[in-house]
């Protein structure tokens, strides 16, 4: 063990989880990949939990930092911020929301939070629907709606939340089903719950799961849902904070695969927007974002070092349609990485969009999850210099797999070979 590692137990909780058993100090980063203190280099294929989202050290974000750290840090909400404003328009325009209003919080649990609050206060009502399965966040509000025991620690909750079919289109009662009956048996079992509760406030859903191991419904279930909740005045969040920003290749928001009835009210964005700054917000229409009757502020939240990041990060990432690139190299990786996973008794499946790939273990044999075997493939990747990460429900067994946006076609080879040899070393 490290004295690094050592100093981080003594004053660290005890639940502040670290990969591998012998943790790495990451030092300093550069495209798509990073060093380690020992000098070792990697493929990032995780990007500090799908944050990374343009480049390591990328020149134009890092010059954005620099000059507005010259100028002043901070400020506060308080005061007129030009970037704040800049980024806030451009974000409004391609969030797709009709007349809408950006607030900026430091973080996607922060910004979850918030949308909470909006929906809560809008509809006078605490009762939320949330998806099985379901990540949204570690505030008191954000762990009583998350679908998802291993990251739920209190049953304790300011909210009532009622979870919902849907989210995972591979496992459940309707797995068996085509996709149209699959989403019509999803409808008709929201029509049914809500015929057994008072008026929920909002529906919160990811359109693809993070932590729940890259798992979505087919296209159009949220559409198909919001055709329900509008006959019951129920606002939609899409939680978009791992899959915005064109992620997933096909489109530029998650919620777009399910639009066919509008965007959200309310959309939550954070992770890749600040490459690494702290930067997450929500987007509300104006009669939901003003619906609060009380002030408030964001002491961190809109900064100008992290708005001049956002900023810049945006404009690389729309100038050099790194979109396109994740639907393109993307297609190429999960298409490689399918051909991997049919060779391996140890591969159920193989899922995902654009640079948001999921690859779920079983044990040999079964259909049962496999998290030792997870936890087996990620030390071996790291072994043979990629980065990857790991999540899924009731059982952590799936490798998430979401480097930045830019990643080259060579790269996206040399990472699936070294998955390849990986997937092979646990049988």
């Amino acid at each position: 063990m490290s004295s690094l590692h050592q100093r981080h137990l003594a004053v660290s909780p005890d639940w502040l989880a670290l990969y591998y058993k012998n943790p790495v100090e990451i030092t300093h980063g550069e495209g798509r990949h990073v060093w380690d203190a020992d000098g070792r280099r990697y493929l990032d294929f995780f990007g500090g939990i799908l944050t990374t989202m343009t480049a390591h050290a990328l020149p134009e974000v890092t010059k954005a930092v620099s000059e507005q750290a010259g100028r002043i840090i901070h400020s506060s909400t308080l005061y007129l911020n030009r970037s704040m404003v800049e980024l806030a328009e451009r974000i409004a325009t391609l969030s797709g929301i009709p007349d809408a209003r950006v607030f900026f919080t430091t973080s996607g649990t922060e910004a979850n939070d918030t949308a909470l609050l909006l929906a809560t206060t809008y509809r006078r009502s605490n009762q939320i629907l949330a998806m099985r399965n379901s990540y949204h966040g570690r505030s008191f509000s954000a762990v009583s709606i998350t679908g998802n025991s291993a990251w739920s620690p209190t049953n304790l909750s300011p909210l009532q939340t009622l979870y919902v079919h849907g989210g995972v289109r591979t496992r459940g009662p309707y797995a068996h089903l085509g996709d149209a009956e699959f989403i019509a048996a999803c409808v008709a079992d929201l029509e049914d719950l809500l015929g057994h509760t008072r008026e929920p406030a909002a529906l919160i859903a990811e359109p693809i799961q993070g932590v729940g191991g890259f798992t979505s419904p087919p296209d159009g279930l949220y559409a198909a849902f919001r055709r329900v909740l509008d006959r019951h005045g129920i606002l939609w969040i899409s939680d978009e904070v791992q899959t915005g920003w064109g992620r997933s290749g096909e489109h530029f928001w998650g919620w777009q695969a399910h639009g066919e009835n509008g965007p959200p009210d309310i959309l939550t964005f954070a992770k890749g927007i600040g490459n690494g700054m702290s930067i997450g917000g929500v987007v509300a229409r104006a009669d939901v974002m003003n619906c609060l009757d009380a002030n408030s502020i964001s002491t961190f939240g809109g900064s100008p070092v992290t708005m001049a990041a956002g900023l810049a990060n945006l404009s690389y990432l729309l100038e050099h349609d790194l979109q396109g690139n994740a639907r393109r190299v993307g297609g190429l990786l999960i298409e490689r990485l399918r051909a991997i996973g049919a060779a391996s008794e140890c591969v159920r499946e193989v899922r995902g969009r654009g640079l948001m790939i999921g690859i779920e273990l079983v044990k040999p044999g079964t259909d049962e999850a496999n998290p030792e075997a997870a936890a087996a493939v990620l030390e071996a990747a790291r072994e043979g210099g990629l980065l990857i990460g790991k999540g899924g429900g009731h059982n952590t067994s799936v490798l998430r797999i979401a480097p930045p946006l830019s990643l080259t076609i060579p790269e996206a080879e040399e990472g699936a070979e070294i998955l390849a040899e990986a997937l092979r070393s646990v049988g």
